[in-house]
């Protein structure tokens, strides 16, 4: 591993985005990096994540039920989809990662033991494409690429976009594509993109060797995730494929098991294939089109009775005398066949005549025949073809040569045959390049004939050729018999060349014929169509008239570079979907209601997958794997070894201590001693045996043990993963788990995440605007990457990782530290009682927000539990900083004590590098806080949050008015007084609540639910609406107070006796010294205020004149707006 170790050294940073944040100043950044290096060695020489069951000497075998052993130690376990390795994590990784992270860090501070196990990825192709194209590479231009010439066009080439979709087939679910839909490769070579990964030039030709990708990646992936400081046990990591023989044992159960309950089975189908691998090509596979899958049409045999001239000249003797010529429109309407009054070409496609035996040939483009080539049209299963030149031409015509060829049309009622016909919207990236015209029922051939009959002379054919009767095929209740005819006119489509029109045209008569249309002609005349339309095909293809063909709904690419064609052969399948009902329905029922999956996007998207999903090919010729036991030509595909490998995760530490298997774990258990009967046992499918034993040569302890370890761990309790991969591996992850295992065993939750975006954007390495974690982490730092992570969001919706937030934090955590020693050092700190008005505010805010983060964190809600457990937490102890200043008395000191502890504790989940030097080096704690329990606190006490609030919002609102006059003068207008002028500054408070409240008390009070805390609104609403527009305007505000007391904890005696929680003359009096300093106000009074309106009067509380009393005039009209809790004030200038 040295020259290995001397390579990611040696990886080059210049690879970092260019469009990336710069950093400067650097200095407090590297301080707390420093101290992050210092607590990662430390959990890394202590063990702290290593996690283990309760022993079977603890807790005896079969002493007590597995749940109650879960219930008496209470466990967590999470993962997240282990990543491929193929190259480094980048930020986006992290962001899932971090998911596990955080709940992992929460789950540890609820006294629970924690799981967190991460294997690494390696089957399936991209490895082993990536290195055949090396050795490529290497022979091309030498083992350092020295001969490479730049050649910046090609360098620079991208491949072909991914085709735009257009959804074809209704009664199809099609899943948003994933980020391999996405990606563009842009280098030519596979040692540019090397290069561009950071691996020195002359490291790269030992890449084209597979193994070495094994060897070289892990170990990158762990030291990234290790200083990402990720609360991971390494003890359990594994590479997947027959790379470690324990994994392989445990993958070739896995596959014996399935096909023993026919999960498994062997069947003739389509499915995406790539020509130059030989074999099928998955999502996995590709890195061009993730989610495209086969779209099945019926390919129509139109017969040639008569060729246009110049088609006959060219074809003469080209072809057999007598042998049959077939144009192939591929169709998706087989039902509207009889509707046929022309057939489309191109004019300027190039076509192929393809020879399928002696007497009969096809005419379709090159692309479709190169689909039909495999799918036992031109060649044998057994003989597919690997490259194009195995399937020449016949002869090559222009779409032109062909217009005016009459051909037979199956099903038509113009018996006769009808005639190929130009049309200049066809794609030959598309179907066979030929389409059959039915105008009845397609606007798009409906607006084509009509403009070629108007235009005949200058498409050059014969008017009449345009003009054949449109027979009605289909009634539909919205648009007659006719449907193209009756949208297109009321569409006001006037051209073959109004796309949008006709797109949007065809999906309704799509829509409307499928599902509420009935037959009028044809054996199923009176049936719907639904019904009728697989009859009708099944009678094409029967009376040889029509063939099944297939192609891709989109562009795919294998990693070998491959275009992919769709093949039609046997291969071994899991049979999800409607082939086993059961099967699909148990996993659905569990979705809907035993598993959380924390979105409603994440639930709706595994329910139309489990509806639109079908069989998936699980098995390979090519590439890294394990092999089919029981046909091992066959390896097992990337997704069909990955879907419970969190079970292999609870022993692997047991067997094996390095990822390759090589050394034995803490058991001495060899691999060929785990038969499928062992796994049995440990996964709780079967009872220990003496056969068993015996077959194995394991002993009873040590199958004990690894049985201890999965039925304490299992279920798992968190899978998180990218929103991309609903659609595979976490619909597999859910059926191959409730296939093998008990339901006691069974997932209990999913999290999907959206992808990140870096700086507003998508990252991309082309654009500059990527990170790495490697690079996240050395320019930010741990703590500030995992902040802003926690900052970015929990939705399914993409999320925002802003670099600037990441440089803010540093100094935010930078400056709070430095706060924090300082503080815990200041000898001028109060003790004895916390007993003045802004300890207990302080203090019972600290609870509140202690109980608040631990909701946010429980509903895994991280962007809310940091604004609890940090920047309100911080804003908590400013606002007590500076009352306790205003007030010229000094912080306490248990309670600045008390705040550094709870703020390092509540941070621990997101920062805890942070959080422990807090502990250990301010606090003095003797422990690490990774061990450390979530604080225990009491429950807010609702008079002081009501205090805090009063005074919070008091506050606001006196130095917002004295703003508002600020700005007004400095606009030239009217003011009450002179900010800039010495000032003085009188509160008013009010002794009782007006007497016209006391209906809207009684009116809330009579619809308040106290047991449940809700309220009856409807009543509510309609007495208040009832007392007129006029009133509502003052009772509605005053009505949402008394709700939002109540609401927060007040007590309904309280409430409705209208006694404030708090004596509010004492709080303005606790305030006036804050006010004066904070305002610059030369006099703060307070002034209570009593009596109805006409007899108020005005007592001073505090302040000049203390006791006196001030009425009429000498009492403002802002006076009689105060209410209880809600003072008015009032400012004037006075003499300096």
């Amino acid at each position: 591993m040295a020259s290995t170790n001397g390579a990611i050294g040696a990886m080059d940073p210049k690879n970092s985005g260019t469009k990336t944040l710069k950093m400067e100043n650097t200095e407090k950044r590297d301080t707390l990096i420093e101290i992050e290096k210092r607590y990662q060695k430390k959990w890394q020489e202590a063990r702290v994540f290593d996690a283990n069951a309760p022993s079977t000497s603890e807790v005896p075998s079969g002493s007590m039920p597995a749940a109650e052993l879960r219930k008496k130690h209470p466990k967590y376990f999470a993962a997240f989809a282990y990543p491929y390795m193929n190259g480094t994590l980048h930020a986006g990784h992290s962001f899932t990662i971090s998911k596990v992270e955080f709940s992992a860090g929460f789950a540890r501070m609820e006294g629970r033991r924690v799981l967190f196990p991460l294997g690494f990825h390696v089957t399936g192709m991209p490895i082993k494409a990536c290195a055949d194209k090396l050795i490529e590479d290497v022979r091309k231009f030498g083992p350092n690429f020295e001969k490479y010439e730049e050649d910046a066009g090609a360098a620079l080439e991208a491949p072909a976009p991914t085709q735009a979709q257009t959804k074809e087939d209704i009664t199809k679910f099609t899943s948003k594509k994933g980020k391999a839909a996405a990606k563009s490769i842009k280098m030519k070579y596979q040692f540019q993109i090397m290069l561009a990964l950071g691996i020195p030039r002359e490291e790269i030709h030992k890449f084209s060797d597979p193994e070495y990708w094994l060897k070289f990646f892990p170990p990158i992936c762990k030291t990234d995730l290790n200083n990402f400081g990720a609360r991971i046990d390494w003890r359990r990591s594994m590479l997947t494929t027959d790379a470690n023989p324990y994994y392989d044992a445990f993958v070739r159960w896995q596959m014996n098991r399935l096909k023993e309950l026919n999960k498994i089975q062997y069947g003739v189908r389509y499915t995406i294939y790539s020509p130059k691998d030989g074999q099928p090509c998955m999502d996995h596979d590709r890195t061009e089109g993730e989610g495209v899958a086969p779209q099945d049409y019926t390919a129509l045999k139109l017969k040639v009775k008569e060729w246009a001239p110049k088609a006959a000249e060219k074809i003469q003797g080209k072809i057999p005398e007598g042998a049959s010529v077939y144009f192939v429109p591929a169709t998706l309407r087989p039902e509207t066949m009889y509707g046929q009054t022309c057939c489309f070409v191109g004019p300027k496609i190039n076509y192929g005549v393809f020879k399928v035996s002696e007497m009969e040939y096809y005419v379709v483009t090159k692309r479709a025949a190169w689909n039909m080539a495999f799918q036992g049209i031109f060649f044998k299963s057994d003989s597919f073809p690997r490259d194009a030149s195995e399937l020449p031409a016949v002869l090559e015509l222009v779409g032109s040569d062909v217009v005016g060829t009459l051909v037979h049309a199956p099903l038509s009622i113009h018996k006769e045959g009808v005639r190929i016909l130009p049309m200049e919207s066809v794609l030959p990236t598309k179907g066979t390049g030929v389409v059959t015209s039915v105008p009845s029922d397609s606007p798009d051939d409906y607006a084509t004939v009509m403009d070629l009959a108007k235009k005949a002379e200058y498409y050059g054919i014969k008017k009449e050729w345009a003009e054949l009767e449109i027979p009605p095929i289909i009634q539909t209740p919205s648009y007659g018999n006719i449907t193209a005819k009756y949208l297109v006119e009321k569409m006001k489509i006037n051209s073959p060349k109004d796309a949008k029109q006709l797109a949007e045209a065809k999906d309704l008569a799509y829509k409307e014929g499928y599902y509420k249309g009935t037959m009028l002609i044809g054996d199923f005349k009176g049936e719907p169509v639904e019904s009728a339309k697989p009859k009708v095909r099944e009678a094409l293809i029967k009376s040889g008239e029509a063939f099944e063909y297939a192609e891709p709904n989109g562009h795919v690419v294998s990693r070998s570079g491959d275009e992919c064609v769709t093949a039609y052969l046997g291969q071994w399948f899991l049979n999800y979907g409607e082939n086993d009902p059961q099967w699909r329905d148990t996993v659905m029922d569990h979705v809907k209601h035993d598993m959380e999956t924390y979105a409603s996007e994440t639930q709706n998207g595994l329910e139309k997958n489990l509806d639109w999903l079908n069989r998936w090919a699980c098995a390979r010729t090519y590439g890294l794997g394990s092999k089919l036991p029981w046909d091992p030509k066959f390896l097992v595909e990337s997704l069909s070894d990955s879907t419970i490998y969190h079970a292999y995760y609870t022993i692997s530490h047991l067997l094996h201590s390095d990822i390759f298997g090589t050394r034995k774990g803490v058991l001495d258990i060899k691999s060929e001693q785990m038969i499928d009967e062992v796994w049995d046992y440990v996964f709780c499918r079967r009872e220990l045996s003496e056969e068993v034993m015996q077959d194995c040569g394991i002993s009873k302890a040590d199958l004990e043990a690894m049985r201890r370890e999965f039925e304490y761990w299992y279920p798992l309790d968190m899978n998180s993963s990218g929103k991309d991969l609903i659609p595979n591996h976490l619909t597999f992850f859910l059926y191959v788990h409730l296939a093998l295992f008990p339901k006691e065993y069974w997932p209990r939750s999913i999290r999907a995440n959206g992808h990140l975006l870096l700086n507003g954007d998508k990252m991309s390495k082309s654009t500059g605007n990527f990170l790495t974690l490697r690079e996240a982490i050395e320019k930010y730092g741990a703590d500030a990457c995992r902040i802003a992570l926690a900052d970015a969001g929990d939705g399914v919706e993409d999320a925002n990782f802003e670099e600037t937030v990441a440089n803010q934090i540093i100094l935010r955590m930078y400056n709070l530290k430095e706060w924090c020693e300082e503080v815990i050092k200041d000898e001028k700190l109060r003790t004895g009682a916390a007993d003045e008005l802004w300890d207990q505010l302080f203090e019972n805010e600290i609870n509140s927000l202690v109980h608040e983060a631990k909701q946010h964190y429980s509903a895994l809600d991280y962007k809310a539990a940091l604004k609890s457990a940090l920047y309100d937490l911080t804003l908590s102890r400013d606002f007590y900083r500076e009352a306790t200043a205003a007030s010229a008395i000094p912080m306490h000191r248990s309670l600045i004590e008390t705040y550094i502890s709870i703020q390092a504790l509540v941070l621990t989940p997101i920062a805890p590098h942070w959080a422990d030097y807090i502990w250990t080096e301010v606090l003095h704690h003797t422990s690490t806080i990774q061990n450390a329990l979530w604080p225990t606190v009491p429950a807010p006490n609702p008079s002081l949050t009501a205090t805090r609030d009063y005074v919070r919002a008091t506050s606001s609102a006196i130095t917002s008015a004295e703003a508002a006059q600020q700005k007004r003068k400095e606009k030239g207008k009217n003011i009450t007084f002179d900010p800039k002028k010495p000032k003085k500054l009188t509160i008013f408070y009010a002794a009782a609540y007006p007497a016209w409240q006391n209906d809207y008390i009684d009116i809330v009070r009579s619809s308040f639910d106290s047991l449940s805390l809700s309220f009856n609104e409807k009543e509510l609403n309609t007495r208040v609406q009832a007392k007129g527009k006029a009133e509502m305007k003052r009772g509605m505000p005053f009505v949402q107070g008394l709700k939002r007391r109540l609401l927060n904890g007040e007590k309904g005696d309280v409430v409705f006796e209208r006694k404030l929680p708090f004596g509010e003359g004492e709080v303005l009096g606790k305030m006036v010294r804050g006010l004066r300093r904070t305002t610059g106000c030369r006099e703060v009074e307070v002034v209570k205020v009593e009596g109805e309106e006409g007899e108020r009067v005005g007592v001073v509380v505090v302040g000049e004149g203390e006791g006196k009393e001030r009425k009429g005039d000498r009492l403002p009209i802002v006076a009689g707006q105060a209410t209880p809790g809600s003072p008015s004030f009032h400012f004037e200038n006075v003499e300096g």
